[in-house]
C-alpha cells in the first residue's frame, strides 16, 4: 500500500509528532481540537497502517566513540546470494543501514566504525568473508543535516494543491 488514505485530523497529528514525537498526546488533542482518546485512536490506525513505525532515541555515534562514518557499495561475485549477504549483514553491528540499488552497486551500506583502522578491520573481517568482488568507501567528514521526511509538510501542502 504506497498511498494510504490519510485525512485531515491524520495529515495534523503527523506534522505535529514528525516535528516532536516527545509531544504529549493531550497536547497533540488541544491543537487539534479532539479529545486525547481520539488522539490515541489515530496513532493506534496509523501504527497498524504502517504509516508510523514508533518512535526511539537516537544516539550520536560520534558521543558514543564512533567517529568515523562511511557508505560502501558493494559488489557481490554472485549476486543471486542477495538475501544470504544482507542476512550477514544485520549480524555486524556497526552496519546500521543496507540498501538494494542500480547503477555501480548491488548494495550500499552505511557503517559507523570507531576510526579508520576499526573501519578497515570491519571490511577486512566482516565484510570481505561475504563473497564480495569488491567494495568501494566514501567517508563523511560531517553530516551537513540528517533528517526525517517532513512529512507533516508535505502531506499538509498536499491538500492543498
Amino acid at each position: 500500500m504506497a498511498n494510504q488514505k490519510l485525512d485531515q485530523l491524520d495529515k495534523q497529528i503527523l506534522k505535529f509528532i514528525g516535528e516532536d514525537a516527545r509531544m504529549p498526546f493531550l497536547e497533540v488533542a488541544r491543537v487539534c481540537n479532539v479529545s486525547g482518546a481520539a488522539i490515541h485512536q489515530r496513532i493506534q490506525k496509523l501504527t497498524n497502517m504502517g504509516v508510523l513505525k514508533g518512535s526511539q532515541f537516537i544516539v550520536d555515534p560520534e558521543k558514543v566513540g564512533y567517529e568515523t562514518c562511511a557508505y560502501i557499495g558493494l559488489n557481490l561475485k554472485n549476486p543471486e546470494s542477495f538475501d544470504e549477504v544482507v542476512e550477514q549483514l544485520k549480524q555486524i553491528p556497526e552496519v546500521v543501514e543496507c540498501h538494494y540499488t542500480t547503477g555501480d552497486y548491488d548494495l550500499f551500506i552505511k557503517i559507523y566504525a570507531q576510526n579508520n583502522h576499526h573501519l578497515l578491520n570491519i571490511i577486512h573481517d566482516k565484510l570481505q568473508p561475504l563473497g564480495l568482488a569488491r567494495s568501494e568507501s566514501i567517508i563523511s567528514f560531517h553530516s551537513a543535516f540528517d533528517r526525517q521526511l517532513p512529512i507533516g509538510e508535505l502531506v499538509l501542502n498536499e491538500t492543498n494543491q
